[in-house]
């Protein structure tokens, strides 16, 4: 299936390894044009090579840096943003203190609430463009000790869904893409860390949380990278204001 995607330009943020990574991998693979933005480079080249991905230097939680960006893809015409960002440390909703919020939500939501308004006018004039932003299945079920990632990423939800009814008839969609358990570092991070409060070993964590996913395994970055580049292309142009999930039938939720 040809996805349309040559010629296109995309900007991928939190590229540098993992889910991120994986989609800018296959959106270059695809024909896209790829900024693939980090704060860590050297990552991105590490993974770069033959296809057509300009690494980009860029720290989320930094405004001025995030204002960077911006001034420099002003004389760049973006067609699709795959917003993804890293996720805040684990902990309960209770006693969490205003910092803490604050420094999640600067962190995660608002530079890509930002960056996708920014570069919104130029997608429009095209008549094409894809915002897509990387959730949690904790959007849909919260996550139990994962408070703040929860709560932030329940705010991008919301945003998300009233952008996409706002810019629909100009050929602009915006959809959320909800992975379940998939092998990246940043599940390994929190397989470690349940280990380490229940005291198992890593190895049983990892059997328990296999065992409440009905296929039976995590997933790969390959297979949600996948899912999130259809979702980019020209074939899902009716696709719009949708949270989808990536996570094995995980979720019992309608």
């Amino acid at each position: 299936m040809d996805l349309g995607l040559n010629g296109k330009r995309a900007l991928v943020l939190g590229a540098s390894r993992g889910l991120g990574a994986a989609c800018a991998r296959e959106l270059a693979g695809e024909g896209a044009d790829v900024f693939a933005a980090a704060r860590s480079v050297d990552a991105i080249a590490g993974w770069a090579g033959g296809l057509s991905v300009t690494p980009v230097a860029l720290d989320l939680g930094d405004p001025s840096a995030v204002d960077s960006l911006l001034a420099w893809m002003a004389g760049e015409e973006i067609d699709i943003l795959l917003a993804n960002s890293g996720g805040p440390p684990p902990g309960p909703a209770k006693g969490q203190s205003r910092a803490a919020w604050l420094a999640a939500y600067e962190a995660m939501a608002l530079p890509i609430m930002t960056i996708a308004d920014a570069l919104l006018p130029g997608m429009i004039q095209r008549g094409f463009g894809r915002i897509i932003t990387i959730g949690s299945s904790g959007v849909v079920s919260p996550i139990p000790g994962l408070a703040l990632s929860n709560g932030v990423r329940g705010a991008l939800a919301g945003w998300s869904k009233t952008l996409a009814s706002e810019v629909a008839e100009h050929g602009v969609t915006v959809n959320m893409v909800l992975p379940g358990r998939i092998a990246t570092d940043r599940v390994a991070e929190l397989d470690a860390a349940r280990a380490q409060k229940t005291g198992k070993d890593v190895e049983t964590v990892q059997a328990e949380s296999h065992a409440t996913i009905p296929a039976g395994r995590y997933g790969t970055p390959e297979e949600f990278a996948a899912v999130a580049t259809f979702l980019a292309s020209a074939r899902a142009s009716f696709v719009t204001g949708s949270m989808i999930r990536v996570d094995g039938g995980m979720l019992r939720n309608l």
